[in-house]
């Protein structure tokens, strides 16, 4: 178990100097850092948003990653397994990224995609353009739902804010190869993953989501191990349950559809897969190697006072990423 506080007022990431300000190393169940981050240094910043519906999944990413800008559109149809997916890299992007997650606009173009997100205290509008692909989504930030907000601590100058912010309402509507697919907030959800941080050179994580009728899971491992931070939550009703325990994942490196396995303290998780997602990038300093699976969650996870949650039938996904950069 770590002992991990809870933040409970606004702070800077860092320090005047550039290092981790100790007072920001903790969890928040709101946004409550500001990413003051300056200069280059293995500087990265993101925001990923991840969206499930009946019939597709999406993921949209923005990133700058210090010398270069990462950005993607993918779309999975759920019912044929095809995919539909526009990445392009741009060096010494300039993009800006806003220094508190939920607040000001993120916006980037670059060889035939576009993102555009608008935060504001209501929620954001997702807009986003790939060759047969046009996403047009509200989602909705309902009165007392809370995210997860989380500092993790390698060093003074190796550290990561994250925010995983699960089980976001999500409606409007989604075109892929010119047909319409409405998105209807009923059977339809978000994920937000917001990073700002300065990252070691080379990582690897393990990342699970999953949401459905009032409850949601945020999972993670391996990054944090070892850090006395962790990224383990469960949702009940928008109300999060902190779970400060690294966690034991198992899966087939060479079969990724088989079952995953997620343990430890107040989790006991089965994650079983219906699609694998892979994606590569090689350009020789920066290099990533994500296996991406969506499927159904089992288990249970325990809330603060002890109450097993049933998670049989949510629906999201568990990753593995490898990166250089």
């Amino acid at each position: 178990m770590t002992h991990e506080r809870e933040i409970t007022g606004p702070v800077d990431l860092c320090l005047p100097n550039g290092r981790l300000n100790p007072a920001a190393v903790g969890w928040s169940r709101r946004p409550l850092h500001r990413a003051n981050l300056r200069g280059w240094g293995r500087t990265k910043r993101w925001e990923y948003w991840g969206i499930v519906t009946p019939t597709h999944i999406v993921g949209l990413v923005a990133s700058s990653l210090d010398y270069a800008g990462v950005h993607s559109v993918y779309v999975l149809d759920r019912r044929t397994g095809t995919e539909h997916g526009t990445e392009a890299v741009v060096p010494f992007t300039r993009a800006e990224f806003p220094s508190v997650s939920g607040v000001g606009p993120v916006r980037v173009q670059a060889r035939g995609l576009s993102i555009d997100i608008a935060q504001r205290p209501e929620g954001s509008t997702v807009r986003a353009t790939a060759p047969g692909v046009e996403v047009d989504l509200e989602l909705p930030l309902r009165p007392g739902h809370e995210s997860l907000g989380v500092v993790v601590p390698w060093s003074t100058r190796r550290f990561q804010y994250t925010v995983k912010d699960v089980g976001r309402p999500a409606r409007g509507l989604l075109r892929v190869a010119g047909t319409e697919y409405p998105v209807v907030e009923q059977d339809s959800f978000a994920v937000l993953d917001h990073g700002r941080g300065r990252w070691p050179y080379a990582i690897r994580w393990n990342w699970a989501a999953g949401s459905g009728s009032g409850r949601a899971i945020q999972l993670g491992g391996r990054w944090t191990d070892g850090t006395g931070s962790t990224e383990n939550a469960v949702f009940v009703d928008g109300r999060l349950h902190k779970i400060g325990a690294d966690l034991a994942w198992s899966y087939d490196r060479t079969d990724w559809l088989r079952p995953w396995r997620i343990t430890g303290d107040r989790v006991d998780v089965t994650f079983h897969p219906f699609h694998e997602r892979v994606a590569r990038t090689n350009l020789v300093v920066l290099a990533n190697e994500t296996h991406q699976c969506f499927g159904h969650f089992s288990g249970w996870a325990a809330t603060d006072d002890g109450e097993r949650v049933d998670l049989d039938g949510l629906v999201g996904w568990a990753e593995e990423a490898r990166n250089r950069w």
